[in-house]
């Protein structure tokens, strides 16, 4: 499950509402944050690759090899020429994992620059919130059409019927939860898990005194 948004458009919050009562062991949450030395001294896919979870796990991705066709795009940060080829890299990537066995859910979470605002204004003013705020954020929301701009290019490029994107409306926390509850919903459903059988002993000849 990748959770891509601009500042304040609740990843954080999603991931605490829609999987609040699943197990701790067999979720794995991962932040993708300004990639580290030693990441930046692979290719931009090692890190994701890396966190990508086994069989049956569910990952969350907190951001995601997205970063690199949004940030780096309208930050410069790569030349336009590597960008151009990530879109191409991306969708064969996620069709490789798709092939053998993941399944892939991406989720935009699209709020207005008015809510951002707001969301920005309470973690200045409400002190327990205060830890979130980062001034650089400011920095981001003054290029906010570049990045509606890139999030754009990125959603019609990389789409596909292995990995298709779903724009949520994430103005109110409530309408982004119950909306991504439900498809991740169905898409269990569909799936149809089953608890794992034991494999090197019988329960049958398990006798507890």
């Amino acid at each position: 499950m990748v959770l891509q948004g601009i500042d304040c458009s609740g990843k954080d919050g999603t991931v605490r509402a829609v999987f609040n009562h699943c197990g701790p062991i067999g979720v794995h949450v991962t932040p993708f944050k300004a990639p580290s030395e030693e990441e930046r001294a692979h290719d931009y896919l090692w890190r994701v690759h890396k966190a990508v979870p086994e069989k049956g796990y569910i990952g969350i991705f907190n951001r995601s090899h997205y970063e690199d066709v949004l940030v780096v795009k309208v930050r410069k940060f790569a030349p336009a020429d590597a960008i151009e080829r990530r879109y191409a890299e991306i969708n064969a990537f996620e069709k490789t994992l798709s092939d053998n066995g993941t399944r892939i859910l991406k989720f935009m979470l699209n709020i207005s620059k008015e809510e951002q605002a707001e969301r920005l204004k309470e973690r200045v003013e409400d002190p327990a919130k205060r830890w979130k705020f980062n001034p650089a954020d400011l920095d981001d929301r003054k290029l906010w059409d570049d990045y509606m701009s890139a999030y754009q290019v990125a959603i019609n490029r990389c789409s596909t019927p292995e990995a298709p994107w779903h724009i949520i409306p994430a103005d109110r926390n409530w309408v982004r939860n119950a909306t991504i509850a439900r498809i991740v919903r169905e898409t269990l459903e569909e799936m149809n898990p089953q608890y794992p059988e034991p494999k090197d002993w019988d329960p049958k000849t398990i006798k507890i005194v």
